[in-house]
């Protein structure tokens, strides 16, 4: 097809194109735009032509792997069709136009929306904090966790001291944004720089189409309503619903609707790899680690100084043992570099080493006594099934350095009160009188103690029950906040039923010279919400694991019974 002749001004080149041009609407507009842009001095040749299309038409889908230039769309018609598909191209906007090749592909944070987390009430009366673990993600509050928030605002549990934190928390939020609710709050507005999503309020009512057999009266199922209205609101975003309700989820995932348990505060998610505090080593240890060893004695213990690849895996007042013909057990008391530091036990199951009448009955025993009677380790957590001695030991121990040694003045005890079946109601007394139905295992391990055993000493032998209970204080954890325990020896029993707020709550309480004990089962815990993977127990096993003053020992064996043993097991 011939092109048209050279223009000699913007009038002569519409007539002239037209004239040399296919009479038709697409050549007319590809003309008119090319006289609208330039005026060119001369008959372009074929191979100017075809860079101009190539300039003018939209740039390709960028190849990276072929070096050969990406020819354009329609590069094989005519040129005042290309032209014409050039503009339509520029008309339609640069959004639609596919980045050069040079430029790397975008990330999510400027390709992909965020997501928008919609949290259920449970989430924020378990973590107050939880609106600002989101990271980059925006946070949505249905109007119904608002109202239940406010339905658990009043009392003194956790729940409801959590209820209203989160209250605290949305109201100064909305403070410190000033700005309308419509357009989301800024997270990071009281200094949470972590979170730099947005959070948003529901603001107007939805009529999403839930099953008949899902009344909407009930809170549950108008969160899901909101789930479900947000999901055909904005179909680009990914809306997902967060809540520690398990029948939640399950009612979530048949509708369609994705659903996740609020994983931040989850230590671990297979307790298998929860840290044990022991590690057995290998047969040839001294083989690959005997070479320029040093050993001295001190304060009755052997210490050895080590190297080799081992060290690597090692954990600070981690225990090591060795079986076989020369038998080792001993803690790691110093990591430097690529040596380690190795001493010695005091071995409890003689005797002689008894503690408070009690002694060692099995390996991680001995290394737990290690612990509770170590001036210089501040913090102990025991885990073991039932029936392995952790609140036998911690007391004997207890007694022992407050009764005998005296290196501090009494022994607390405390312990959430979650029953495992209903609970029996509010009940008259004292604190102390109030707690003593949870004590159980207290007064049956003191009878155990106090049994006047011949090696326990002179304290031992001479002491009455009312002198041991005159130095064993019983405590509710609904009065610890704001106290300070100096020279106490402090018992936490039970620990696997705190969350990691009340547990933090409960170790801050130490002062000068005292020392927390945390006892607990992981497999038996009875607090509605909390997973062995979000236990406030397994928590600070995690977080105190590798510090100086902190050791952790989980007992293997059971020692209560015959039969108690096996029912652990069969059971």
């Amino acid at each position: 097809m011939p092109l048209p002749k050279p223009p000699t001004g913007p009038a002569s080149t519409i007539a002239d194109s037209a004239r040399g041009a296919r009479k038709s609407r697409v050549a007319s507009q590809a003309v008119a735009a090319a006289s609208e842009a330039a005026v060119k001095p001369a008959r372009p040749s074929k191979k100017s032509e075809r860079v101009a299309a190539a300039n003018l038409a939209p740039a390709a889908k960028p190849v990276i792997t072929e070096p050969t230039r990406v020819q354009p769309p329609g590069s094989g018609l005519p040129l005042p069709y290309r032209v014409a598909a050039a503009d339509a191209e520029r008309g339609a906007g640069k959004a639609k136009r596919p980045a050069p090749a040079s430029k790397p592909a975008q990330s999510r944070a400027a390709g992909t929306p965020p997501k928008l987390f919609v949290l259920d009430t449970n989430v924020l009366m378990h973590d107050p904090s939880s609106l600002f673990r989101f990271a980059e993600h925006d946070v949505y509050l249905p109007m119904m966790t608002l109202e239940e928030l406010d339905g658990h605002k009043k009392g003194m549990s956790e729940v409801s001291r959590n209820a209203r934190q989160v209250s605290r928390s949305l109201d100064a939020l909305i403070a410190a944004a000033n700005a309308n609710l419509e357009a989301g709050l800024p997270l990071a507005s009281l200094g949470n720089r972590d979170a730099s999503g947005n959070l948003f309020f529901q603001t107007q009512s939805f009529a999403a189409m839930l099953p008949a057999s899902l009344p909407m009266g009930k809170a549950d199922n108008q969160i899901l309503g909101v789930v479900r209205a947000l999901q055909e609101q904005h179909p680009d975003r990914q809306v997902v619903l967060v809540s520690k309700d398990i029948n939640m989820r399950i009612k979530a995932h048949a509708l369609g609707l994705p659903a996740e348990d609020y994983f931040n505060d989850q230590v671990l998610e297979d307790t298998d790899l929860l840290y044990s505090g022991t590690l057995e080593l290998p047969a040839d240890f001294w083989d690959r680690h005997g070479k320029g060893v040093e050993s001295w004695q001190q304060n009755g213990a052997t210490l050895y100084r080590i190297s080799g690849p081992l060290i690597s895996k090692l954990v600070l007042n981690q225990f090591v043992y060795l079986e076989g013909d020369a038998p080792l057990m001993a803690r790691v008391s110093e990591i430097v570099g690529k040596t380690a530091v190795l001493q010695t036990l005091k071995d409890h199951s003689h005797h002689r080493h008894a503690v408070w009448g009690v002694g060692a009955r099995n390996r991680e025993q001995n290394f737990a006594l290690n612990l509770l009677l170590d001036p210089d380790i501040d913090f102990v957590t025991l885990l073991g099934q039932a029936g392995t001695g952790k609140t036998l030991l911690a007391l004997a121990a207890g007694l022992t350095q407050v009764l005998e040694s005296r290196r501090y003045t009494e022994i607390i005890m405390t312990r959430a009160t979650v029953p495992v079946g209903e609970d029996i109601g509010y009940l008259p007394g004292t604190e102390e009188e109030k707690m003593q139905p949870w004590m159980g295992a207290l007064e049956d391990n003191l009878e155990v103690l106090l049994q006047g055993d011949p090696a326990a000493g002179e304290w031992g032998r001479s002491a009455s029950t009312d002198l041991v209970r005159t130095r064993i204080k019983v405590k509710a954890l609904s009065f610890m906040r704001g106290r300070t325990f100096i020279n106490k020896f402090l018992i936490i029993d039970e620990a696997q039923n705190l969350t990691p707020k009340q547990m933090k709550t409960l170790i801050t309480r130490a002062g000068p010279g005292t020392k927390v004990v945390c006892l607990g089962n992981i497999a038996q815990i009875d607090t509605p919400y909390l997973t062995e993977g979000s236990s406030g127990l397994t928590y600070v096993v995690d977080r105190f694991k590798g510090w100086a003053h902190s050791g952790h020992v989980t007992l293997q064996r059971g020692e209560r019974s015959r039969l108690a043993d096996f029912a652990a097991e069969a059971l």
